[in-house]
């Protein structure tokens, strides 16, 4: 059993990654249909401040993809299309209908129908009764056990406990790939905790997220893992920078007004603006998304320079890391960054 907790997300990831790249005898060498991996199996990681969800790493700023996979979740969507406009054209691969849908999308299954969601009913619980132990959205079914599919749900549950005030999510995962899959699974569900909390009116707890394999594979079609592993640790350490909190209250109108926002970039309408009402907060996240379909369509003009100076500072890093990778493999690409 594999037991790590941080403050930070680099400090956990690091942890982990050092605990699968050295030689135990409790880790596993694991082949499967996705390539060979090293696994711990048994894992228990937890992230004392959830707002702390966003590695600082050069090069391993997962802003966008994250941002994207959020709102995919929060929009109930199940496409294929909207989830590869932030993760690639490889996720058509898992799925059962040449491409069109994913059998797990998780959204689908937290959010919708919406007027009686396991979300919903988790929100209504827990207001009736705080203490309560039954909390809890199921994503993997008894349906995807008995199914042959490409894309099984890797994440069991997210059991949401109030404890001193403050809300507390423990996530299980019956599988998780640590180099690409962990950090956005603690993005993703660390923020619908922050939701979660926001609409209940409390604190923000701490997040647990346990694995029963959780796994860092070989360099194969899916990413150079270990030996990007090896690399991120020899970065050193970062500066522990958190995201700010969520505005208190119904967070949903807000919510809602980001996926409109969201939808309008992903379809190539960048001249659309949304609500100025819009707390900074959210209006963060439509500046992102707005960021990410502007570089993927190779846009060039002066609104990348305005724009990135709206953002909160916590991000600004992470978006000029992604914007210098860009520039750097093309010789033509604007120079924004002497002026960050």
């Amino acid at each position: 059993m594999f037991h790590a907790s941080e403050n930070h997300i680099d400090k956990l990831l690091r942890l982990t990654y050092g605990q699968l790249l050295a030689s135990r005898p409790e880790n596993n060498r694991v082949s499967s249909k996705k390539g060979d991996s090293t696994e711990i199996f048994g894992a228990l990681l937890q992230l004392t401040d959830p707002r702390a969800r966003l590695s600082r790493a050069m090069g391993r700023s997962i802003l966008f993809s994250a941002v994207g996979e959020l709102a995919w979740y929060l929009a109930g969507d199940n496409t294929i299309a909207f989830i590869s406009h932030y993760l690639g054209k490889k996720y058509a691969q898992f799925s059962d209908d040449g491409g069109i849908t994913a059998n797990g999308a998780y959204g689908k299954r937290i959010f919708l129908p919406r007027e009686a969601s396991q979300w919903n009913r988790v929100i209504s619980l827990l207001r009736a009764r705080p203490g309560s132990r039954n909390a809890l959205i199921q994503i993997f079914s008894n349906d995807d056990a008995a199914r042959q599919s490409n894309d099984i749900p890797c994440t069991c549950t997210l059991h949401f406990v109030v404890r001193k005030d403050a809300l507390h999510l423990h996530a299980h995962m019956r599988s998780n790939d640590a180099w690409i899959g962990l950090p956005h699974d603690i993005f993703s569900f660390t923020m619908l905790q922050e939701l979660a909390a926001a609409e209940l009116g409390y604190e923000l707890g701490t997040y647990q997220h346990s694995v029963a394999s959780l796994h860092l594979y070989d360099d194969n079609e899916f990413g150079p893992s270990r030996t990007s592993a090896k690399e991120y640790i020899g970065e050193g350490s970062f500066e522990e920078i958190a995201m700010p909190a969520m505005p208190t209250g119904d967070p949903w109108t807000f919510a809602q007004e980001f996926l409109s926002a969201e939808q309008e970039y992903r379809n190539g309408n960048f001249s659309f603006e949304p609500a100025s009402s819009l707390p900074d907060y959210w209006t963060d996240l439509v500046i992102i998304s707005k960021l990410h379909s502007m570089i993927k369509a190779k846009v060039r003009s002066d609104q990348y320079e305005e724009t990135i100076s709206k953002l909160h500072p916590c991000y600004r890093v992470l978006v000029l890391d992604r914007i210098d990778r860009w520039a750097g493999s093309d010789d033509t690409a604007f120079g924004i960054l002497r002026n960050f």
